[in-house]
């Protein structure tokens, strides 16, 4: 079985830009995979397009041998445009050999070890009341896991070029203020979480951990930025909380510090950026040896929920998956007329496809009706602080 073709599709689908990958075989057998590099669309698909020249005429079977071509034979190796590129064509091939030998992608990957996929919900309020209604509102309807966000700026609080203002301290003072008041209104029981979007220094964020009552966190999520583990490691010894780290990861290499060294306790691996489902299961013993389980990052669409679906079955140290669909958000990333085929939630959990394959479809027609003539989608302010400085996005 030969791969005859390989396609890109970015259609806006409802906050953003999603970049599906389509690979043919010359028995007519296709599949699905998605890039998980928001906003940076246009690279990853002039990567994909770059390996599509040399894989075309491959045997799609030798999914291994085929991720080792792309990331190792052009001397300069990894990034993440390119583990982008890698981890959709990788989920293709896999979604391509389950229809193949008719099984869903679980079973190439070892067989399932739980009959469905715990989740956990974001909450989308702005204001503290909205905040505790919406937590007591998924608590009420069966999650137990909750993440919500920071505070970030006051509506309107924008630059004279009308880029949205984020002042650190600002945000670390309300911020940990609501999150107590939260849990108070939740209870002990329910895990609390939130994610920092890399937005503070270690100061700041050790700030804000200190402000915090005992027991308030069960995680938190991206603090500072990861590209120095020093940094982390800094920080970890200022704070009890669980960190949560691990969704910008771009491979097994970029995990390891952060496995070896104790400084995450949940790994936020995405499989649309890691370099698919290949690299995902190495990362996946990597952790386990340290028994480090997995939250996965699922901000995309129904591609990569099916993917990391598969994942989470597979294996054996796994907590919670992220949905951006629950009672208090729905992005509209899961658009049936898109995506006519698609994993099942049932509350607060997924239900793991038994279909050959993913469990999903594209609709190729109406995606080319939604391109987005935007070069990397619809334009997004920067943030900046109060002086005009750019902070972390």
């Amino acid at each position: 079985m030969k791969i005859r073709d390989i396609k890109t599709f970015m259609p806006y689908v409802g906050r953003r830009k999603q970049l599906v990958v389509k690979v043919e075989t010359d028995e007519g057998i296709y599949g699905w995979g998605e890039s998980g590099l928001s906003s940076r669309e246009q690279a990853v698909a002039a990567a994909v397009h770059h390996f599509r020249e040399f894989l075309i005429g491959k045997d799609a079977s030798r999914i291994g041998a085929l991720w080792q071509e792309m990331y190792r034979s052009q001397y300069f190796e990894g990034g993440r445009v390119l583990t982008a590129a890698i981890s959709a064509i990788d989920i293709a091939l896999y979604d391509i050999k389950g229809k193949a030998l008719g099984v869903p992608v679980y079973q190439l990957l070892g067989g399932k070890h739980r009959d469905y996929i715990p989740l956990f919900a974001t909450t989308t309020g702005r204001t503290l009341p909205e905040l505790i209604d919406q937590s007591k509102l998924l608590v009420e309807k069966g999650w137990n896991v909750i993440r919500t966000g920071i505070y970030s700026s006051k509506p309107g609080d924008r630059t004279s070029d009308g880029d949205p203002i984020y002042e650190p301290r600002e945000s670390v003072a309300t911020t940990a203020e609501w999150l107590n008041k939260i849990r108070e209104a939740i209870g002990s029981e329910p895990v609390l979480g939130i994610d920092y979007h890399h937005r503070l220094s270690v100061a700041e964020a050790a700030s804000f951990c200190q402000r915090l009552n005992s027991g308030t966190l069960d995680f938190l999520e991206e603090p500072i930025r990861d590209e120095a583990p020093e940094a982390y490691e800094q920080l970890r010894r200022m704070t009890p909380v669980p960190f949560a780290i691990g969704e910008e990861f771009s491979s097994k290499w970029q995990f390891l510090p952060y496995l070896e060294r104790g400084i995450t306790n949940f790994a936020r691996i995405d499989v649309c950026n890691v370099g698919g489902l290949t690299e995902a299961m190495k990362v996946a013993g990597l952790a386990e040896a340290h028994y480090i389980d997995f939250m996965p990052h699922n901000p995309l669409g129904p591609i990569c929920t099916a993917a990391t679906v598969h994942f989470a079955a597979a294996v054996p140290n796994f907590s919670w998956m992220e949905i951006r669909s629950s009672p208090t958000e729905d992005l509209g990333f899961y658009d049936p007329d898109l995506f006519p085929v698609q994993c099942e939630q049932d509350g607060s959990r997924m239900k793991i496809p038994e279909t050959p394959g993913l469990g999903v479809e594209f609709d190729e027609a109406v995606a080319s009706r939604r391109e987005d003539p935007e070069p990397s989608g619809r334009p997004r302010g920067f943030l900046r602080r109060r002086d005009g400085s750019i902070t972390n996005a």
